[in-house]
C-alpha cells in the first residue's frame, strides 16, 4: 500500500516503523535527520516525475511510502469496547478519513463501515492524516447484522437525524452507537427500524444541514461526556 504527503508519511514513519517497506524520496530535506538515519537502508530517491506516477497525480509533497496493508480489526473486538462508530453506505474517503481522524482525537473505540463491500484504505489513510493506521476499523456490508449483534450485548443505537431529538438534551448509555448516514440519502430504511433514538444538531440559523465530517464530530464530542 502507497501513502503520500509529507504529514501522513512521517505519521508512518514514527509510529508504525514494523510496517514501512520503502521510502521513496523526491525531494532533499524532506526527512528530518533522525529519521533518516532510521530509515536509511530501506530510502529510495526518485526523480518528481516518477513520484508523480506513484501519486497518480496526487500532491505528494516529495515522499511516498510503501507500507503493509492495512488490516482490518472485527466485530467480536469492537464488541468489548463502549463507544463505536457505524458508517451507513458512506463511500467518500475525504469525509471517512476526517471522521476517522475526529474519532481517533476525541476517543471512539472502534469504526465499522456498513452497506459496502470495500473501501481505500491508503487513501484513508491518506485523508486521515495516519489515524487511519491506529484506528480500530471494519467493513461489515450488512448493516443489519451489525446492529443486531451490537444489541445482543447491550449497546444502544444513536442516529444521526435533523428530525431527532436534539442532543444537549441527551443522556447516553455506557455502551453506545453512533450511526451516521450518507450525505445523499441519510441513514438507510433498513438501519432506521433498529434505531433506539434519532439525535440532532440545533441549529442557530436556518440551514439545511453540516457536511458528515463536522457534524460527526460534534455529536462524537457531546456523546463522549453526556453518558447516563
Amino acid at each position: 500500500m502507497i501513502i503520500y504527503g509529507k504529514q501522513v508519511c512521517l505519521h508512518a514513519l514514527s509510529q508504525h516503523e514494523s510496517s514501512v517497506k520503502t521510502v521513496y524520496i523526491a525531494k532533499k530535506g524532506i526527512l528530518p535527520q533522525k529519521l533518516y538515519n532510521r530509515y536509511k537502508p530501506r530510502i529510495k530517491f526518485l526523480e518528481n516525475k516518477w513520484a508523480q506516477s506513484m501519486a497518480k497525480g496526487g500532491n505528494h509533497q516529495g515522499i511516498l511510502v510503501e507500507i503493509e496493508e492495512f488490516v482490518q480489526s472485527d466485530l467480536a473486538t469492537m464488541k468489548e469496547n463502549s463507544f463505536i462508530l457505524v458508517l451507513d453506505s458512506l463511500t467518500d474517503v475525504g469525509n471517512i478519513g476526517a471522521i476517522v481522524r475526529t474519532a481517533y482525537a476525541l476517543g471512539v473505540d472502534g469504526i465499522i463501515a456498513s452497506g459496502i463491500k470495500q473501501l481505500n484504505f491508503a487513501s484513508i489513510v491518506r485523508s486521515s492524516s495516519g489515524a487511519m493506521l491506529d484506528m480500530p476499523f471494519v467493513i461489515i456490508p450488512n448493516i443489519l447484522d451489525v446492529i443486531n449483534e451490537l444489541k445482543q450485548v447491550e449497546f444502544k443505537i444513536y442516529g444521526a437525524s435533523m428530525d431527532g431529538t436534539v442532543i444537549n438534551s441527551c443522556k447516553f448509555n455506557g455502551k453506545r452507537v453512533l450511526l451516521l448516514g450518507s450525505e445523499g440519502e441519510g441513514i438507510s430504511k433498513r438501519a432506521k427500524s433498529k434505531i433506539d433514538e434519532m439525535i440532532s444538531i440545533e441549529m442557530h440559523r436556518e440551514f439545511d444541514s453540516l457536511n458528515v465530517s463536522v457534524a460527526a464530530a460534534i455529536l462524537i464530542d457531546r456523546m463522549r461526556y453526556e453518558v447516563k
